[in-house]
């Protein structure tokens, strides 16, 4: 069983909440990997439909342990992204089926990194997001430098990784970082109710919508006509079209099966 973070399956929506509260959920060696076991079981389990992520406690997530890189015995900060941060971005960009991150509290250097590569990033009203690695001097990590001007601009995207300013979640929101802020007495049964309709709706269709979405990044008009048509031949293959074109002529909510 993980000792650094909980996981939990309930009505095909996979929970995993980040558990080190008594360090503001920073990372570790050991919770990177226990956080990769989790995911993979998110793939392979065709029960699971949707992904919900937060944290414990006060915080969702400092960034990085710093007690593990001050050790000199320790691993280097090159290891620490190459075997940990980089393949949790990867595993969450590549699942297809909806990663929605509930952002409870401050979301600090790769914690932050960590919320925007989700599908879905919500937040509390009391949550913050900052870059911070420029206040040790470093650089961005965590795909930030990737996610982060897509969503908000280069020119935000600059000032805010460079000045490691906080934003309010109000203000994330304002500026197309995140989707969603719900308020504090809420926040919780507001994001997992959206993690829960997720789970509900076509699995394959969403995952195929993920999975275009990313890759029109890398092409041009013509190629992303191309691979829309492909994924909308796959997409009309499932039965959970069919199911949905049948309910519409029947005049009825469908009953998708993630199928």
């Amino acid at each position: 069983m993980p000792e650094h973070i909980l996981f939990s399956v309930e009505r095909q929506v996979a929970r995993i909440t980040l558990n080190r509260p008594q360090v503001f959920n920073s990372m570790h060696h050991a919770m990177r990997q226990e956080i990769l076991q989790v995911l993979d079981t998110c793939q392979a389990d065709p029960e699971i439909r949707a992904v919900y992520l937060t944290g414990a406690g006060k915080a969702f997530c400092a960034g990085q342990d710093l007690q593990e890189v001050a050790d000199p015995d320790g691993p280097t900060l090159s290891q620490i992204i190459s075997t940990g941060y980089n393949p949790i971005v990867l595993a969450i960009r590549a699942l297809e089926k909806p990663v929605l991150c509930a952002v409870n509290g401050v979301a600090a250097g790769a914690g932050a990194n960590l919320a925007l590569a989700c599908d879905i990033t919500v937040a509390a009203a009391s949550a913050s997001f900052t870059q911070a690695f420029s206040k040790i001097g470093l650089i961005p990590d965590s795909g930030g430098t990737w996610t982060l001007p897509r969503l908000v601009g280069l020119q935000r995207a600059t000032a805010l990784m460079m000045l490691s300013d906080k934003l309010t979640a109000t203000e994330a929101a304002a500026i197309g970082m995140i989707w969603k802020v719900f308020p504090d007495e809420s926040f919780a049964a507001d994001s997992l109710q959206m993690a829960l309709t997720l789970a509900q709706m076509p699995t394959k269709g969403l995952g195929l919508t993920k999975r275009t979405l990313h890759q029109s990044f890398s092409n041009d008009f013509a190629a992303q006509l191309r691979v829309e048509d492909q994924g909308q031949s796959a997409a009309g293959q499932t039965e959970d079209y069919r199911e949905g074109v049948a309910a519409f002529l029947e005049k009825r909510k469908p009953l998708f099966k993630g199928a």
